[in-house]
């Protein structure tokens, strides 16, 4: 299950990014240099210092607009949060074929996370393509906007073919390590708040939650 999380961002929180982000005196580096011995081969793009006072602030302040929002709380089930990049392709750089490793440093990647920094008229080319049993998905949101999206997926991004592209990446480790578990968990919780919303507490609510706090003990973790 993938999903988007329409808007995250405000459009002052975009700008401030922004102007950190493409402050002159901010230097990036190469992005091959975080990637796996295979998926190094075709990445080329450029990622802020990950040990650096500006990545590990505007991180912080990303991460507590992730974990905020009620969508991903339900959809994600999230244990932890991890690995934030700021990365940056201007014309010819992209990111080949590949799928995310199963384990970084801060953990498992269950799922994935792209938040689109750059307004879509500010480049082209660049897309997201995921790709699904069914065929390719191309995507390119609005600036604030961001895509959650299984890491088990092969994807790629688009070279760039003019301007500059500026997303930040990431991945979440999940309470629940299957994906089909997860999707079962957020229907049954979706079902319940329309129940609530619609009658208010019940008998009917309460044996729903009665359901899903126990599917969600059985299953989870952390």
């Amino acid at each position: 299950m993938r999903f988007l999380l329409q808007p995250l961002l405000t459009p002052p929180e975009v700008d401030g990014l922004r102007q950190a982000l493409l402050d002159p005196a901010v230097a990036w580096h190469d992005g091959a240099a975080t990637a796996g011995w295979h998926a190094r081969t075709v990445k080329n793009n450029r990622q802020l210092d990950p040990a650096s006072p500006l990545q590990q602030q505007l991180a912080a302040d990303l991460e507590a607009a992730l974990l905020a929002h009620p969508l991903l709380q339900a959809a994600a089930l999230p244990l932890r949060l991890h690995t934030l990049r700021f990365s940056r392709c201007g014309p010819g750089e992209g990111y080949g074929r590949h799928v995310d490793n199963a384990f970084l440093a801060g953990g498992r990647a269950d799922l994935s996370v792209t938040v689109f920094l750059s307004d879509p008229d500010a480049y082209s080319g660049g897309d997201l393509v995921l790709e699904h049993p069914w065929g390719d998905e191309s995507i390119r949101l609005a600036a604030g906007e961001a895509i959650v999206y299984p890491s088990t997926l092969l994807h790629r991004v688009e070279p760039v073919v003019s301007g500059e592209r500026l997303v930040a990446v990431g991945w979440f480790q999940s309470r629940v390590r299957e994906a089909d578990r997860r999707e079962l968990l957020f229907e049954l919780d979706t079902a319940r708040r329309h129940l609530f919303q619609q009658e208010g507490k019940s008998e009917v609510f309460d044996l729903l939650s009665r359901c899903y706090a126990n599917l969600l003990r059985l299953w989870g973790e952390g």
